[in-house]
């Protein structure tokens, strides 16, 4: 069956999907939903939430983007090897999406007036995710367990467009600056992140990052 994701024209909520399919080796299709035909509210009566991303997986369609990194963990065994690892796994992807929500939060309203505070207070959000790493063999390979998981990817694309936004955020971090090239550096990644597709997709909807 075939994975599709339909979506706007932005790396936004589906890179991490689009990165763990790559390293998986999943073919995937690309539904791009212009902001034009979103706001004639046709499409949007249609999802669930009235929200994208839609994902589907042949006949079977569902919402929210985390629920389909989950989905998507579950699909390749990316959720961790026991009870307590899957646990841990959502402890982080739930971190992760809170450091994200104030990202994006920045980027559509505030980035005007609260960049520079923004980055100032984002070493005190970051230094949660290296104490993690730190405690997961020694912060040399994932962030739980001994294998990637769903959260790696979605950890991983939030660190990489915090870095567009301040480039040097991680001299700080060591452990996170490895894991994030030793991740892009698996050879899926590495190819799905030099492509054309992954190059020219916008991070945001606004043009902000």
């Amino acid at each position: 069956m075939t994975f599709k994701i339909i979506y706007f024209n932005v790396r936004g909520r589906c890179e991490a999907m689009r990165m763990l399919l790559a390293d998986q080796g999943a073919q995937w299709e690309e539904e791009v939903v212009t902001f034009d035909v979103w706001q004639a509210g046709d499409l949007k009566k249609t999802c669930a939430f009235g929200q994208l991303p839609k994902f589907c997986h042949g006949d079977f369609e569902m919402y929210q983007s985390n629920a389909i990194l989950r989905f998507l963990g579950r699909q390749f065994e990316l959720y961790g090897k026991t009870h307590r690892e899957a646990a841990l796994i959502d402890m982080v992807n739930d971190g992760a999406e809170d450091l994200r929500m104030k990202y994006l939060t920045l980027i559509y309203k505030e980035y005007e007036t609260a960049k520079s505070k923004y980055i100032e207070d984002l070493p005190s959000h970051l230094k949660y995710f290296e104490c993690l790493l730190s405690k997961n063999h020694g912060g040399s390979g994932f962030i739980v367990g001994d294998q990637i998981s769903f959260a790696d990817y979605n950890l991983v694309d939030l660190l990489m467009i915090h870095q567009v936004l301040a480039n040097d955020c991680l001299k700080g971090f060591p452990l996170l600056k490895a894991y994030v090239s030793r991740i892009c550096s698996r050879p899926k990644i590495a190819a799905f992140l030099a492509s054309d597709d992954h190059k020219k997709r916008p991070i945001n909807g606004n043009g902000k990052q």
